[in-house]
């Protein structure tokens, strides 16, 4: 059995399932997490943060939910409201960092997150993966290229796919997938607790 975590950067749901998730991992550290990229904001989602005009309540309500916390470099960014989040992007940084570090995808994901809605970095901007590099203790040159590489494109697009192949509807979603099975441990929001029960 693994787990498979399906989320997208983007999604604020999906960063306040960090804590629960790292948990999860801590208590089963034998279980492998492949972590998959959703496509929350692509084609005509891909518009500007103001247009989702209900950010500021969703985000209240979710560090209210999970206690994670939302940096001044995000909420200077929803103030703004002119950046767009592509979740294609995001997910080409995913799989770089996958690629780079196979092993350790849970933090790669969780140190993706925090770079966006902490230090309101974009995950479409090279040099946002410089910094994640330094975080993560990896060659930045190295990340640079494997997130400008097609390779991440394809890597990606076949995220996207199979986050559909999967039923996954809303992201973060947890399933425990076994050979041809798979079961939902947790869509949105759980506690660490609650998906051991679902394990059990």
């Amino acid at each position: 059995m693994k787990l498979v975590y399906v989320f997208d950067a983007y999604c604020g749901w999906s960063y306040g399932f960090t804590p629960t998730l790292a948990e999860v991992t801590r208590r089963h550290p034998g279980v492998p997490v492949e972590v998959v990229s959703g496509g929350l904001f692509t084609g005509a989602r891909r518009v500007p943060i103001r247009q989702f005009g209900y950010v500021g309540g969703a985000n209240a309500k979710i560090a209210d939910v999970t206690g994670v916390p939302f940096g001044k470099g995000y909420e200077s960014l929803i103030e703004d409201g002119s950046f767009v989040m592509d979740s294609e992007a995001a997910a080409r940084g995913m799989a770089a960092l996958r690629a780079l570090a196979p092993d350790r995808a849970v933090d790669a994901a969780e140190a993706l997150q925090r770079a966006f809605y902490v230090d309101g970095l974009s995950l479409s901007d090279p040099e946002t993966y410089r910094v994640l590099a330094a975080r993560l203790d990896l060659d930045p040159d190295a990340l640079v290229a494997a997130f400008e590489a097609p390779a991440a494109r394809t890597a990606a697009a076949a995220d996207f796919r199979r986050s559909r192949e999967l039923g996954v509807e809303g992201f973060p979603t947890l399933l425990a997938v076994d050979g041809d099975r798979a079961r939902v441990l947790a869509v949105g929001h759980a506690d660490a607790d609650t998906i051991d029960r679902h394990l059990r």
